[in-house]
């Protein structure tokens, strides 16, 4: 999953939301330095990817993208995703996205000593383009691909990608809304974050 995921993955912990948004720039065992719950959060982000990774539908995800992007198709699917969750946002959450957002910039903002230096040099960046209030449109992931393609060994196939995504909207859509409430349940029940507060009962 791409960020706003794993940002909705964490539940109410500002700490969790901390460690689960830099999982990918803290490597090994650095995890070790940063507080208890921010440690929890960096340890839940790899145990979302490896769920996310081996999972049968993501899989199924993967097989439109492999075509150009190979190994880095489930790079693709995890941002699709991500414009999926923002996109259906009111089916998993009773606070607007926009709020959510905001509340997530302010915490990395009020945090920023702690962040990896990576993260500290493309935060400006990510909030002045509201990156992740950018999932909900296929534009706003066109533009997130493209920016990856240029500071990540992302393949500049971004054009191709957005094509897949709108010939196969509808089956991309599917995969997630059966996926995610399984990882959801995952995340809630093997990791004992409370996310049941913060989406719909009525969606699951």
């Amino acid at each position: 999953m791409n960020f706003l995921a794993h940002i909705y993955l964490s539940g109410g912990s500002d700490e969790i939301k901390i460690g689960n948004f830099i999982g990918d720039y803290v490597k090994g065992r650095n995890y070790e330095k940063y507080p208890e719950l921010v440690r929890k959060g960096i340890i839940l982000h790899r145990k979302i990817d490896s769920f996310t990774d081996s999972h049968p539908i993501v899989n199924q995800s993967k097989m439109h993208l492999r075509k150009r992007f190979r190994r880095y198709s489930g790079v693709i699917v995890d941002i699709f995703y991500d414009h999926f969750l923002a996109s259906e946002w009111h089916m998993f959450s009773k606070h607007p996205l926009p709020q959510f957002v905001v509340n997530m910039y302010e915490i990395l903002v009020s945090n920023y000593f702690i962040l990896p230096n990576e993260i500290k040099t493309f935060l400006p960046f990510f909030i002045i383009n509201n990156w992740l209030e950018s999932y909900t449109s296929i534009e706003g992931i066109e533009g997130v691909l493209r920016r990856m393609t240029k500071r990540t060994s992302l393949p500049n196939e971004t054009t191709f990608a957005i094509a897949e995504l709108r010939k196969n909207y509808h089956l991309f859509r599917d995969d997630f809304l059966e996926y995610f409430p399984q990882l959801v349940a995952y995340v809630e029940e093997k990791h004992s974050v409370e996310i049941n507060e913060f989406h719909s009962p009525d969606y699951f």
